[in-house]
Parts: C-alpha cells; sequence; structure tokens
C-alpha cells in the first residue's frame, strides 16, 4: 500500500518560509498533479517528499511509515527529472539498470525488470542506443523507465515534459496516463501547465506562494473553484473577470451591474448579505456566445482573433481598459475592429467578493 499523507508540513530556507503548513492526504494509486504558478513551491514539496530537502516541521507518512529522517533510497519513491539525467556513455539497458546493479541486486532479476521496463514502454529495439542515438520522448522513456525497474511505492514526476516540444508533449501525457493505469502505482505529478494537470490528474492540488489553495478533482476545480485565484489558474484561456456592483439584494436574488451599465441578475445558493461591497464577475471563455443567442448581452470591440483551426479565441474589449477572450467557432469570427454583441447565460457565471473567495450561486 502506497497511501501517503503530509501533516502540517513546513519548509524554511534560512529566513524565508516557502511552504505553508502543508496538510495533503493521497490514496494508493492515485495519479495527483501538483500545480501553480512558478515559486509556488511544487517542487519544493516533491522534494520533501523524496527527502532531497529536510523538513522544517511536521511529518510525511508513506505506506503508515514516517519517512521524516529516511534517507531518499530508503523511502520506496522513484522520481523522474525534468532533465533526463542519463548517462551519455551508458547504453539504454546500462541506464535502466544501473541503480539496481548499485544496489546489489542479482543479475538475472535486473534482466527480468530492464526487460518488463522495456516492453512496457516500447523501448525494446532501443535498449543498445546511446542517449545521444535518441529522440527527446525516447529519453524520457528511458528515464521512465529507470524508475519502474525500482518497483517503487510512490513515483515522482518534476515537470517532466517542459523539454518536449508540444506534439510530444501530447503524446508523453497519453503515455504516462496509460502507464499509471497499467501499474495501478501511487503517481505525484508537478507541472505549471493546467492542460496538463486537467488531462492527467485524478486529483488536482492548485498552490500558491506555498500555499495549498484547493485539492479536488479537475471537474470540481473547473466548476467550483474556490476563489478567484484558481478559477483563473484552471481552465485555459483563462476565465474573464468583469468588475461588477451590487445594485440590490432581496433575499437570495441579486441585480448586479458592469460599469458599462449592463445589467445581471443572479441567484445565490443561500441565504447571505452581500452588503455593499466589490464584486467580480467570472464567465470562461467557452460560455460566452457570438450574437444575442442568450439573456446576458455585451456590445464589444473586437481588437484581435486567434484562428486555432476548429475554433478560434477573440480578444475583445469591454471597456477602454478590460479585455475579454471569447471562444467561437471559426466559421462564426467576426472582423477585427469590428463593434460586436455577445451573450451569455447568468447559470453560468461564479461570482468573487472583494478578497477573491467564492460567492456560490445557484446553478
Amino acid at each position: 500500500m502506497a497511501e501517503l499523507k503530509l501533516n502540517q508540513v513546513n519548509k524554511v530556507f534560512g529566513d524565508t518560509q516557502t511552504i505553508f503548513n502543508v496538510d495533503l492526504d493521497i490514496e494508493d494509486g492515485e495519479f495527483v498533479v501538483f500545480v501553480g504558478p512558478s515559486g509556488c513551491g511544487k517542487s519544493t514539496l516533491l522534494r520533501l517528499i523524496a527527502g532531497l530537502e529536510s523538513l522544517t516541521t511536521g511529518d510525511i507518512e508513506i505506506g503508515g511509515n514516517v519517512v521524516n529522517d529516511l534517507d531518499p533510497s530508503k523511502r520506496g519513491i522513484a522520481m523522474v527529472f525534468q532533465s533526463y539525467a542519463l548517462y551519455p556513455h551508458m547504453t539504454v539497458r546500462q541506464n535502466m539498470s544501473i541503480g539496481l546493479k548499485v544496489s546489489g541486486v542479482a543479475k538475472e532479476e535486473i534482466e527480468r525488470k530492464v526487460s518488463e521496463a522495456a516492453k512496457i514502454l516500447q523501448l525494446d529495439a532501443l535498449m543498445d542506443r546511446k542517449p545521444s542515438q535518441l529522440s527527446g520522448g525516447q529519453r524520457q522513456r528511458v528515464a521512465i523507465g529507470r524508475a519502474i525497474v525500482r518497483n517503487p511505492d510512490v513515483f515522482l514526476f518534476d515537470e517532466p515534459l517542459s523539454n518536449l516540444d508540444a506534439e510530444l508533449r501530447v503524446q508523453m501525457r497519453l503515455e504516462i496516463s496509460a502507464l499509471h493505469e497499467q501499474l495501478g502505482s501511487t503517481m505525484i505529478y508537478v507541472t505549471h501547465d493546467q492542460v496538463e494537470a486537467m488531462t492527467m490528474a485524478d486529483k488536482i492540488v492548485v498552490l500558491r506562494a506555498g500555499k495549498v489553495e484547493q485539492v479536488g478533482t479537475p471537474m470540481e476545480l473547473y466548476q467550483n473553484p474556490i476563489n478567484q485565484f484558481v478559477a483563473g489558474f484552471i481552465g485555459s484561456p483563462k476565465m474573464n473577470f468583469i468588475p461588477v456592483s451590487l445594485d440590490s439584494q432581496e433575499g437570495q436574488q441579486l441585480q448586479l451591474s458592469t460599469t458599462n451599465g449592463t445589467s445581471i441578475n443572479l441567484t445565490l445558493d443561500s441565504n447571505q448579505s452581500l452588503e455593499q461591497q466589490e464584486l467580480t464577475l467570472g464567465i470562461r471563455p467557452e460560455h460566452i456566445h457570438y450574437g444575442q443567442t442568450h439573456p446576458v448581452t455585451l456590445k464589444l470591440m473586437v481588437k484581435a482573433v486567434e484562428l486555432l483551426g476548429g475554433t478560434s479565441f477573440v480578444h475583445a474589449h469591454h471597456n477602454t481598459e478590460q479585455e475579454l477572450i471569447i471562444e467561437v467557432k471559426s466559421e462564426q469570427v467576426p472582423q477585427k475592429n469590428s463593434l460586436e454583441y455577445f451573450s451569455f447565460d447568468p447559470c453560468r457565471c461564479h461570482l468573487f467578493d472583494g478578497q477573491g473567495r467564492a460567492i456560490r450561486l445557484k446553478k
């Protein structure tokens, strides 16, 4: 069993604290992704789990055992780094087996494990090649194979696809997801790319400035972000945010208005008084439609259009300073510098208070 628990984990470097009171439970066999902007602490948290950094305070448990003082080699983990870290003078077979040789594993057992890993990763025909003779994707598969042969309780991936081009990243995302399904192992994956997080994870941990903002399934975070930061980070392109004023409230019924006077009616999911405060309306690009087809209509100036094939992204100004992004079908693309109507259903909206906290609405 490879359950992993973090209990009140803190990390301080000198006078700077980088990880703040992280509590996290990861179930056996889960694929968990740590995601967040650069410098949020996701790689530091992974290195704490691996034992490559020492805890300041707190506990880390793997399989029910506290591993705070255990050497990385004794924690039952295997780590795949952003750089492939392959020995250039060794063949694929030698790179995959070196860790087992150093550990004193019998030759027959090494051959069996390396052969099994090569078959899983489709490396059979490449075993006698050296890293310089491999593509980036093949090198990354070798690095993953080196981890597989150790039969770890937990796999740790630290931005393993960052050095690959866009097409290879898509391919490797699928391969790593298939590998997780085949092995059934606990995997923790660090990335700054929320598309990787959404497409691969059973559970996403969103980090900001060393703190956990929200934990949940990809769709939980997409549909019910806990705050404006998570709402803006999960989803591509990111959610549009529009400043709004509270004109009136009657029970759970709200009447809001944008800076240019557009009225929006929303319903709270519970009785709460919002009083007079600055609010922010959130609406995703895919939930705004070209034309006056939905209850709330905005008249926007189209500033730019990104043509992507089947869909396109329209960049339009709601006022002189604020830009909105709208996803449209490519056959419906408006002209640049034209004044156009766009609309959306209020049921698709999100609402945030002055501190960026989500205000739950009835959908």
